[in-house]
């Protein structure tokens, strides 16, 4: 990942490319870390923009209203509004993938604000995370 700022949400790393300001608000794109056996976001929606994944490196899988998913280097995987989505790195090779959000309705600021809760020690306060995610248009999944 180039000199742009990498965002730590515990192991995960995501890294902007574009963000709402870059594009008048129409995408933003950012590369994303997920090693081997990292705590992973817990599952959610957004109703108000799809997701694109085109993976990287290594293998990421994803799970999408329940169904199972592998996303390798150069596969893509469509998220649309609504569906309920999580992702695991369940293989031996740490893994990177590209998302892309449209329109740009989410940015660095979600991520730090996970990344600050994740960060400040013991188990995340789901309420606390529940309140971010709502915040930014994402409603946790959760089972």
């Amino acid at each position: 990942m180039s000199n742009k700022e990498i965002i730590k949400l515990g192991q995960i790393e995501v890294k902007f490319l574009l963000e709402a300001k870059d594009t008048n608000n129409a995408i933003a794109t950012f590369e994303f870390l997920v090693p081997v056996g990292a705590k992973v976001p817990i599952p959610h929606s957004h109703e108000s923009y799809d997701e694109i994944v085109y993976g990287l490196e290594g293998i990421i899988t994803y799970t999408v209203n329940g169904k199972a998913i592998e996303v390798g280097k150069g596969e893509t995987l469509f998220i649309p509004r609504g569906a309920a989505h999580g992702f695991n790195n369940l293989h031996q090779q740490d893994a990177r993938g590209l998302a892309a959000v449209t329109p740009a309705l989410v940015g660095p600021d979600f991520f730090k604000e996970v990344g600050a809760l994740i960060a400040a020690g013991g188990p995340p306060d789901v309420e606390k995370l529940k309140v971010i995610y709502s915040k930014w248009g994402l409603k946790p999944s959760m089972p």
